[in-house]
């Protein structure tokens, strides 16, 4: 089943759901809400061709991989089929150097080690930025955000704080505002003791005090197309990923990037960004489950996703 689905129904509920809402709030002033015309449009379907984050034009930035293609027309590129995070990046404390030198390890060897993906558990803030293709749905007092593959949902209440105790779930408690032209996101509370707690593809831990905050804003047609070649010549290019989306080649319109900032004194020396630009997308969304595919699914062995021999009734 396509977006033309299920899917596409929920998505056409809730934004029929939003839209009255949105017209009622056009050219009226509310205290700490932005109106129509100053929030921007960020809203529909959004792809980058690269899984990965790209790295920050300056300062302390991801762990990136050390495994690098030496032959062929991507030369240089981040070698995709052996993962070698840089364990000496000096945003690592020893401990998690050490656990990013053990997967790079693992990865050498030609085994492919379990995340979150490839074991078809959820994926937490900020790994599954790393998911080439998202919906955003903007509402006036939440931001909805899906992510393929798996069709993974975030929440985000917009102009409330935090609760005084917040209680640690997969994607956390995500609160947001418009500043300007901006939407910000802040997030706690990420589920830390679950199996597979990595911020990116290198097995880069996290603990219960990591804290995410995004920032999303339009950019123009050539400032975007610029920061997805760069991001090619780290992380390669896939022109049509699993969820059947990929840029539209013939949009000029402008592009959605994300900045975000990454804090956690439990494993990090220091708060480092990255950046995700995202193109419009073309094509269907693909319905994809991961837990209807789980046999040797990108590793040796059946993904850890749960399962029972015998009927529990």
């Amino acid at each position: 089943m396509n977006i033309e689905g299920r899917d596409f129904l929920l998505l056409a509920a809730l934004a029929a759901a939003a839209t009255p809402s949105w017209g009622q709030a056009a050219g009226q002033a509310s205290s700490g809400t932005p109106s129509v015309a100053s929030t921007p449009d960020l809203s529909g379907a959004w792809t980058h061709p690269y899984v990965g984050f790209e790295l920050p034009l300056s300062g302390p930035g991801p762990v990136r991989n050390s495994s690098r293609l030496r032959a062929g027309p991507q030369a240089g590129v981040g070698d995709g089929r052996q993962l070698v995070g840089d364990y000496t990046n000096p945003i690592l404390k020893p401990q998690a150097a050490e656990i990013v030198k053990q997967h790079g390890e693992i990865s050498v060897t030609g085994v492919t080690y379990p995340t979150p993906l490839n074991q078809c558990w959820p994926q937490p803030l900020p790994y599954v930025f790393q998911t080439p293709a998202m919906w955003m749905l903007q509402q006036p007092n939440q931001i909805t955000i899906f992510y393929a593959p798996d069709h993974e949902v975030r929440q985000v209440r917009l102009n409330q704080p935090h609760p005084a105790r917040v209680t640690p779930s997969w994607s956390g408690d995500s609160v947001g505002h418009y500043e300007g032209d901006e939407l910000v996101i802040d997030t706690v509370g990420i589920k830390a003791d679950r199996p597979f707690a990595m911020v990116d593809t290198y097995g880069t831990p996290y603990t219960e005090a990591l804290h995410v905050v995004e920032r999303y804003r339009l950019i123009d047609y050539e400032a975007a197309e610029e920061a997805q070649n760069r991001a090619r010549k780290e992380h390669g290019y896939i022109p049509l990923n699993d969820s059947g989306l990929s840029v539209d080649p013939n949009y000029k319109g402008k592009g959605l990037q994300l900045q975000f900032t990454v804090e956690d004194d439990g494993v990090f020396t220091m708060p480092w960004s990255a950046t995700v630009t995202y193109r419009r997308s073309v094509n269907d969304w693909f319905e994809y489950v991961c837990a209807e595919n789980t046999h040797k699914y990108n590793t040796e062995r059946d993904a850890a996703v749960p399962t029972a021999d015998k009927p529990d009734f």
